[in-house]
């Protein structure tokens, strides 16, 4: 059983330890960040495996917009942090039943993501090049 304390981030808060901060305002609600985010709940763990673990179930969960029926208010969407706890502490359990898999699934995301970051640095080079061999056409 993963032990976590979730809480509002108050901004200017230093926190020690472990932590992931969730987005909670906004279309991008339930967004996972290493860094504070302005508008966020911060995750407070006791070591860093069950921070590491939790911050892919949470970008599991917002990759997938499970957020999304949970947001309320008409101008600027919101997360309320009751249904947040409530919701994500049953979505750990689910996944600490078939743990195995999760490992399997967060080396699949990581290894897309590392992918994914190849792919966008290939397409700038591109840029660039395309750049450099078009600036001869406005140099005269």
């Amino acid at each position: 059983m993963l032990n976590f304390i979730i809480k509002t981030h108050q901004k200017d808060t230093v926190y020690k330890g472990n932590q992931i901060f969730i987005l909670n305002k906004g279309m991008n609600s339930g967004k996972p960040q290493k860094e504070p985010f302005t508008n966020s709940f911060v995750i407070m763990f006791p070591d860093e495996k069950d921070a590491e673990t939790v911050y892919w179930l949470a970008y599991s969960l917002w990759m997938s917009n499970f957020w999304h029926p949970f947001l309320i208010g008409s101008v600027i969407p919101f997360l309320r942090i009751q249904d947040f706890k409530k919701d994500f502490d049953c979505k750990v359990n689910e996944m600490m039943q078939d743990y195995e898999l999760h490992l399997k699934q967060i080396q699949a995301l990581r290894l897309l993501l590392e992918k994914e970051d190849q792919l966008k640095q290939k397409s700038f080079l591109i840029n660039e090049m395309r750049r450099a061999i078009l600036s001869r056409y406005c140099i005269k």
